[in-house]
């Protein structure tokens, strides 16, 4: 086989249900980042509950990534069996390799055409002469041979992961494992991966599961959720982490009683969260306004999915941004944070529970599906420690006002237990008291007051991560990130440049630190995953931007790719 290196290798591995794909595919990435790689690993499937076909999408890199490249260099599939329906998420080329079982069905027209060189493996037979033999772990096997990952990290990998299995299990896999690189022995050369270096500690974690972590992280000790896609994997990672802290995690009966009891338990003074998709945000949304008026902080996860209604639960998108900015009824100042990478859902989470404390609001986190269920392999997150906290009153005497109309905007908050800190909380307008009123002026006043303590928050660099300079700056947020910035990276490899601001805080709008962050900009290019432009339009709507503006706006399911970026930046016309 050729000796040709490669600092970064694309793989697809696909199935039918049961095949066992995204276990081969979470152990190549465990392997690669053992190995000392970078790897990311996304997943796609169809709506189905359970079963139906799958594929792994992994990349393993020797250096960070945040995306996947332009084209896949080998497709494996165990069998054949509804790949059709990934093709358009599979671009391969003459140089590009598929790989599948002789009995495994017929190849798809749509993959054969893209011209990719063909192989063969019989996984399926190979395994029945290994005893407790699994092609899966056939194909694990070959792909780590082919694409040059040692045995031993492989290998150590299995033996982790099975161990719960016993021994025979372990054996029987790592057999298989050997099996597949000896059968991929005669197969069409690809390129090996360079060496990697070791010397640095990473994670291998998904975005969910990062989300998870911020929130523990931040205090948050009462979570209240409902189980929906894509967002599903933070109630399942929080449910034993919140043990291990002192909190609790509730599966609710739905959307609607999941954010009120969230309220109540914050209410109670302790850091709540419940996380869910577009559907149950929309259901959310009369409650979050109760948190907002009634100044109870919470933090509400919304992992996108493409809409509008069920959509496309397992397909990423971004057009949950209007609902979660604009979908609250009445006048209701509140917070809108997105991670801008994988690694970035600790900190952007962490971040929202110290903002929505520290302003006793609602904070709504927008992840998406591209974030929260795909797996990486990064470095450790930095240790970051928020230290503000809820303001408790110190005293409570007779002329305890719970709204009282304070410089800042936030009043100190009684606790339920505080002697003589009794108070009505509920939607209804209020006085300072928190007695409800249908004064106008009390109504000015509150939410004057709700408004103040958002504009005069000190939100600090946070607000955006800024990179690059040059008279054109592309604007992203939350999963277009990732691509974004990997074409700007070629972009400065041909000796161009541009600005790179990727936008973490939604809301409320920065527009001084945004005219900052554009002096000297003539141009702008603005990135998203949505049909009708809804970054570009809340842009255009609360920032002034250069006359000279280009959108691209692209919706789920497919991804956007860096190639698309660096076309847009070369045809600006």
């Amino acid at each position: 086989m050729t000796t040709e290196s490669t600092s970064s290798v694309s793989i697809v591995l696909a199935g039918s249900g049961g095949a066992g794909v995204m276990t081969a595919g979470t152990m190549l990435l465990d392997a690669a980042g053992r190995a000392g790689y970078y790897a990311l690993m996304t997943r796609s499937s169809g709506p189905q509950i359970r079963g139906g076909e799958a594929a792994a999408m992994v990349r393993i890199a020797t250096h960070p990534v945040e995306s996947h490249t332009d084209r896949f260099d080998l497709l494996l599939a165990i069998d054949w069996q509804n790949v059709g329906r990934f093709a358009a998420e599979i671009p391969m080329d003459d140089a590009s390799l598929m790989l599948g079982d002789p009995a495994g069905g017929d190849k798809p027209e749509k993959i054969v055409a893209t011209g990719a060189r063909q192989g063969e493996i019989a996984f399926k037979e190979l395994a029945k002469t290994i005893e407790g033999g699994r092609p899966n772990m056939l194909a694990l096997g070959a792909v780590a041979s082919m694409i040059g990952l040692p045995e031993q990290a492989v290998t150590e990998v299995i033996e982790r992961n099975l161990k719960r299995k016993g021994q025979e299990a372990i054996d029987a896999s790592i057999a298989c494992v050997r099996a597949g690189a000896e059968a991929a022995v005669d197969l069409p050369a690809m390129p090996k991966l360079a060496p990697a270096a070791t010397d640095t500690t990473r994670w291998s974690i998904t975005g969910n599961e990062a989300t998870g972590l911020g929130a523990v992280r931040g205090g948050v000790r009462f979570v209240a959720a409902y189980p929906i896609t894509p967002a599903t994997e933070v109630l399942e990672w929080l449910a034993p982490a919140l043990k291990k802290v002192g909190g609790v995690l509730v599966q609710a009966e739905d959307e609607l009683a999941s954010v009120t009891q969230i309220i109540g338990g914050s209410f109670g003074g302790t850091p709540a969260l419940t996380a869910t998709a577009g559907p149950g945000l929309a259901l959310m949304m009369e409650s979050i306004g109760l948190a907002v008026a009634s100044e109870t902080p919470i933090v509400v996860v919304d992992v996108m999915r493409g809409g509008p209604s069920t959509g496309i639960p397992t397909k990423s998108e971004q057009s949950d941004l209007n609902i979660a900015v604009y979908g609250l009824h009445g006048d209701a100042p509140h917070i809108v944070v997105a991670p801008v990478s994988l690694g970035d859902c600790l900190f952007s989470t962490q971040w929202a529970v110290h903002l929505a404390e520290a302003m006793q609001t609602a904070a709504i986190v927008l992840s998406d599906q591209s974030l929260g269920q795909s797996q990486a392999i990064i470095d450790r997150p930095a240790d970051v420690a928020f230290l503000a906290k809820r303001e408790t009153p110190a005293v409570i005497d007779e002329n305890y006002k719970r709204y009282a109309l304070t410089g800042s905007g936030v009043s100190p908050m009684a606790i339920p237990g505080m002697a003589g800190g009794q108070y009505t909380a509920d939607g209804l307008e209020h006085a300072e008291s928190g007695t409800p009123s249908s004064s106008d002026v009390d109504h000015s006043a509150q939410m004057d007051k709700r408004l103040r303590k958002l504009e005069q928050f000190n939100f600090g660099d946070h607000w955006a991560d800024i990179d690059g300079e040059g008279d054109t700056a592309i604007l992203t947020w939350g999963s277009t990130c990732g691509p974004v910035s990997e074409a700007l990276d070629r972009v400065r490899a041909d000796g161009g440049d541009a600005r790179l601001i990727k936008i973490r805080l939604l809301s409320p709008v920065q527009p001084e630190r945004f005219a900052a962050a554009l002096e000297g900009v003539k141009r702008v290019l603005i990135v998203e995953q949505t049909h009708s432009g809804q970054f570009y339009r809340y842009l255009r709507a609360h920032y002034d931007l250069p006359a000279d503006v280009q959108v691209f706006a692209k919706p789920g399911p497919l991804p956007i790719r860096p190639a698309e970026i660096v076309d847009r930046l070369a045809n600006w016309s």
